[in-house]
C-alpha cells in the first residue's frame, strides 16, 4: 500500500514537473530568426511560370514532370509561410544532398511573446528527403514524433488527405546548393488529394452554402450591371448569422472566395466538382465605383489577403500592374488603390480582432465609397517607360509617395478604422 501511494504521489508531482521542464527547454522569449517577408513581383512571375508548366488540368495520368525551385525562392516561400501561419520567420539553406531549416514560431494565444525556435536537418535517402535531426529550443526531438505529427495533422485540420498519397506522387527529390528539383508522377486521383489539402472539408461545406446564396442573390437582381456591395452586404450578413455556430474568419473567407470566383466569371465547380449546383448564378457585370476592373482588383486582393496574407496580395497586384505597363493597359495607380483597399478588407475579415466587426459593419449596409477610396485623380494607363520616368519604377521615391497617399486615403475610410 505504501509503495502504491508513493507511486501515485510521484506521478502526480513528477509529471507536471517533467512537463514544465520540457517547456522550459523548448520555449524561448526571443526569436532566433527575425526576418521581414519580401514577396516581389519577380517571385510571383517565377511561380506563375512553374504553375503554367505544371497545370494539372493538362496532365495525363502517369505523366512525369520535374519542377525546379531555386534556393532563394524556397527560402522566400518558407519565410512567408512562417510569417503568415506562425507569426514568425524561417530560413532554408541548401547543400548538396541535404538542407538546414530554421524557424521561429510564435506561441499563439498568450499575453506574452514566447517562441519555438526550431532547427531541422534533412538528408536525401532513397531519393526522398528524410529528417535527420530536430531541435526545438534546447530540446532535441526524435524523428518519429515528427512523422507521427505529420500523419495526424491533416485529420486534426479536417482534411481527408493522407500523407501517403503525396509520397505516391513524388518520385525523387534532388537537393543542391542552388535549388531543389522534385520529380513527380501525376496520377488520376492526385487532383482530389491536392484539393483536400488546399480546401479542408469544413471550408468546402461553407463554400457550398455561400454558393447557394450567390445563386439566390444574383437571381433577384434585375439589371445587368450591379455593384459589388450588393453582394457583399448579404454575404457578410449570412456570415454574421452563422458565426455563433461557426468560425468568423472561416465564414468570411468562404464568402469572399465565392464572390472572387463569381466576379471574375469563374465557378467553384472547376475546383470542387462535387458541388454539383442545382442552379447556376445569373451572370452580372459587377462594378465598384462604376468600374468592373476595380471590382476584380478589390475582390481578388481581398481573397488573397483573407486566405494567404497581405504581402502575397500586394505582390500579385503590383505584378499585374507592371505586366500591364509592358504591353497591357498600362500601369494604373487607381488599380493599385483597389488592390490595397481589397487587401485591407481581407485583412480585417481574417483577423480575430476585426472579423466580427466587419460582419456587423458590412451587414448593416454599405456603399461603394465605404470600401473604395477616391481614385479618379490617380495616374493610370502608363506604359513602362512613362512609369519609370515619372515615378522611378516600383522602388522609386515618387512611387513610394504615391503609395503613401493611397494608404492615407484608405486609412481615412471609417470601415477600416
Amino acid at each position: 500500500m505504501r509503495f502504491f501511494l508513493k507511486l501515485v504521489l510521484l506521478t502526480v508531482l513528477g509529471l507536471p514537473l517533467a512537463f514544465a521542464a520540457l517547456l522550459f527547454l523548448a520555449v524561448d522569449t526571443q526569436p532566433a530568426i527575425d526576418r521581414a517577408t519580401a514577396v516581389t513581383p519577380s517571385s510571383i512571375e517565377r511561380a506563375k511560370s512553374i504553375l503554367a508548366q505544371n497545370d494539372p488540368r493538362k496532365l495525363r495520368s502517369g505523366a512525369r514532370r520535374t519542377v525546379t525551385v531555386s534556393s532563394d525562392d524556397l527560402d522566400l516561400a518558407a519565410n512567408y509561410l512562417a510569417h503568415r501561419y506562425g507569426g514568425g520567420s524561417a530560413r532554408v539553406e541548401l547543400q548538396r544532398g541535404g538542407a538546414q531549416i530554421s524557424a521561429s514560431i510564435r506561441v499563439p494565444r498568450l499575453p506574452v511573446s514566447l517562441y519555438l525556435n526550431v532547427d531541422a536537418s534533412l538528408t536525401v535517402q532513397d531519393r526522398l528527403p528524410r529528417l535527420e535531426a530536430l531541435r526545438v529550443g534546447r530540446l532535441p526531438l526524435p524523428s518519429w514524433i515528427v512523422y507521427r505529427a505529420i500523419a495526424l495533422g491533416p485529420r486534426t485540420l479536417g482534411m481527408i488527405w493522407e500523407p501517403e498519397s503525396l509520397s505516391g506522387i513524388i518520385r525523387q527529390v534532388v537537393l543542391k546548393e542552388r535549388g531543389v528539383a522534385v520529380t513527380y508522377e501525376w496520377q488520376e486521383n492526385s487532383l482530389k488529394s491536392l484539393r483536400s489539402i488546399v480546401i479542408p472539408s469544413e471550408d468546402q461545406e461553407r463554400i457550398a452554402i455561400y454558393q447557394e446564396l450567390l445563386v439566390s442573390v444574383a437571381q433577384k437582381i434585375d439589371r445587368r450591371k450591379v455593384s459589388l456591395v450588393d453582394f457583399l452586404v448579404p454575404f457578410l450578413q449570412l456570415a454574421g448569422e452563422r458565426t455563433p455556430y461557426s468560425d468568423a474568419i472561416g465564414e468570411n473567407r468562404a464568402a469572399i472566395l465565392v464572390l472572387a470566383f463569381y466576379v471574375n466569371g469563374k465557378s467553384f465547380e472547376q475546383i470542387l466538382p462535387k458541388l454539383k449546383l442545382r442552379r447556376r448564378p445569373v451572370p452580372h457585370q459587377v462594378l465598384l465605383s462604376q468600374r468592373d476592373d476595380f471590382a476584380k482588383h478589390f475582390i481578388i486582393s481581398a481573397a488573397l489577403a483573407a486566405s494567404a496574407g497581405s504581402p502575397l496580395a500586394d505582390a500579385v497586384g503590383l505584378h499585374k500592374e507592371i505586366a500591364d505597363s509592358r504591353g497591357g493597359s498600362g500601369f494604373s495607380f487607381n488599380d493599385i488603390a483597389a488592390d490595397r483597399a481589397g487587401v485591407r478588407f481581407g485583412e480585417n475579415a481574417a483577423r480575430t480582432a476585426t472579423a466580427k466587426q466587419l460582419q456587423a459593419k458590412v451587414g448593416a449596409g454599405i456603399i461603394d465609397s465605404d470600401i473604395m477610396p477616391a481614385a479618379a485623380d490617380l495616374p493610370e494607363y502608363m506604359p513602362a517607360a512613362e512609369f519609370k520616368r515619372r515615378f522611378g519604377g516600383a522602388a522609386g521615391v515618387e512611387y513610394k509617395k504615391m503609395m503613401a497617399e493611397i494608404e492615407r486615403r484608405i486609412a481615412a475610410l471609417p470601415l477600416y478604422r
